[in-house]
């Protein structure tokens, strides 16, 4: 038996799956340090210029957080997530509780900025010890939502359909730019990596 969610709104959708990524993406590897333990929602975090708008996300799911003392932060943003793409007609996703929440923002440097390149693509991946075919699949979380121009300083969607989550980023990125959609540095950076296109 399917589950049975209630009616998501889209700014949920667009939100919310973005901050449960950027949650995670401060994690490195090397260190053991950073990475999904609820701090996003820390101000240290949400003022970074790559997290701009999170506070949004923060703030939607807040009152629902709070119906639920008993999980972490760092759980429900994750299932969150979870949640967002089911919701948008992606595939369901086995989930797994039993994160703590950690009571600082990760440390400094653990963000990044705009991706600029194929090599700066692999690097800021590495450090979370990602793959190539996993810097590509996760690059396809773009197919849903869009870009905000006074968030990101970029206006647009990947897709003609943002609010679905489908395989349509990949088929826009391999046929080339279209009027009405965009493309970012990073978007390009998978076409133009041998690598990172043979997983596009």
């Amino acid at each position: 038996m399917g589950k049975c969610y209630p009616a998501v709104s889209e700014e949920y959708k667009r939100a919310v799956l973005r901050l449960a990524w950027h949650s995670c993406r401060t994690f490195d590897v090397r260190t053991k340090t950073g990475g999904p333990f609820g701090t996003i929602r820390f101000p240290e975090e949400l003022s970074q210029f790559v997290n701009n708008g999170l506070e949004i996300a923060v703030r939607l799911l807040d009152p629902i957080k709070q119906q639920f003392p008993i999980l972490s932060y760092a759980d429900f943003y994750q299932l969150a997530g979870v949640v967002a793409v089911e919701v948008s007609g992606g595939p369901e996703i086995p989930f797994h509780p039993g994160r703590q929440d950690k009571p600082d923002p990760a440390p400094e440097g653990h963000s990044h900025t705009a991706v600029e390149n194929a090599e700066h693509v692999r690097a800021v991946y590495s450090r979370m010890g990602l793959s190539d075919r996993d810097m590509v699949l996760l690059s396809g979380g773009h197919t849903l939502g869009r870009c905000h121009k006074e968030r990101s300083g970029y206006e647009g969607a990947w897709t003609s359909n943002p609010l679905v989550f489908d395989n349509s980023y990949f088929t826009e990125l391999v046929s080339g730019e279209k009027e009405g959609l965009i493309q970012l540095a990073s978007d390009k950076a998978l076409l133009e990596d041998p690598s990172l296109s043979s997983f596009c």
